[in-house]
């Protein structure tokens, strides 16, 4: 019997929200800090009830994304996961299609498969997290039915938002660097929540956090990538990376002092670790 199941595909995806929490990750909410007017309770509430429906067999992507985030709401009474969802969902979707052997491979027909109707459902669900989020577009407003798929609104969006990139680039951020320093530092560390901080400064090492770029300009996201280089080669060259932790502290203050939320890096995250998990699913390796 194939382990990939409505119900662990659920217990996956919930399991990687909750991991994401647990791991440092300066500017964003974790057990060590609250923030932004958020708390961990309220992340930990939305996983559970995007959970209970994200991964429902017979599901259109679209359909899991506006169920998803409707739950989410509807648990926390704020925007905690529309990014997470609209990246888990078509990986989650993707999954379940057992006719192809590599996940990625899943993933891109799935992408080629979205409709207008997925970009639709898509739509309501950023308006009813995000109404100023992935909108502000002169050629496709998300307050308005799209003529195009969901994939091609996320071409159209994915020089101003890195989760629309994913969507465009067939989740190549996630594959092909977060999974795989997940894995690593891992396997260096054995230490599964600084393995996801590792993830997280390596996403903000990379390129501009686009959620920072569209609160505070590119200036600020771009001297934020600068930082966050410095911090991840630092936490890069420890054996043991529990003693970067207060360095990490006094960053993750500073930031939200400032008012600096990375949220699109902590989404990709998440991402990251579903991939490791489906990937260790379906190929009948531990979840760890």
């Amino acid at each position: 019997m194939s382990a990939v199941t409505a119900a662990t595909l659920a217990a996956a995806f919930e399991s990687a929200c909750l991991s994401e929490l647990e791991a440092i990750k300066p500017g964003n909410v974790h057990i060590f800090a609250d923030g932004h007017g958020m708390a961990v309770q309220d992340f930990v509430n939305s996983a559970a009830a995007a959970s209970a429906v994200i991964a429902q067999p017979g599901l259109a992507v679209g359909q899991r994304i506006l169920a998803a985030v409707e739950a989410s709401w509807d648990a926390a009474g704020c925007n905690t996961n529309l990014g997470i969802v609209l990246l888990c969902a078509p990986l989650l979707h993707a999954a379940l299609n057992e006719s192809l052997p590599t996940l990625q491979e899943r993933l891109r027909r799935t992408l080629r498969a979205l409709t207008v109707t997925d970009a639709a459902q898509a739509c309501r669900a950023i308006v009813r997290a995000s109404p100023a989020g992935l909108g502000d577009s002169a050629r496709h407003d998300v307050r308005q039915p799209p003529d195009v798929t969901l994939l091609e609104l996320m071409h159209e969006a994915q020089q101003r938002d890195r989760i629309a990139w994913q969507y465009a680039h067939d989740f190549a951020d996630v594959f092909e660097f977060g999974a795989r320093r997940y894995r690593e530092t891992l396997l260096r560390w054995e230490r599964p929540a600084w393995a996801t901080a590792s993830v997280y400064l390596g996403f903000l090492a990379r390129f501009p956090d686009t959620h920072v770029e569209r609160k505070h300009g590119a200036g600020r996201a771009q001297q934020l990538r600068a930082c966050a280089e410095v911090h991840d080669r630092a936490l890069l060259a420890l054996d043991n990376p529990k003693r970067y932790l207060p360095a990490l502290l006094d960053f993750d203050a500073e930031l939200k002092a400032g008012g600096i939320n990375p949220g699109t890096s902590a989404d990709l995250v998440v991402a990251s670790l579903l991939v490791v998990a489906l990937e260790n699913m379906m190929t009948g390796r531990a979840l760890s």
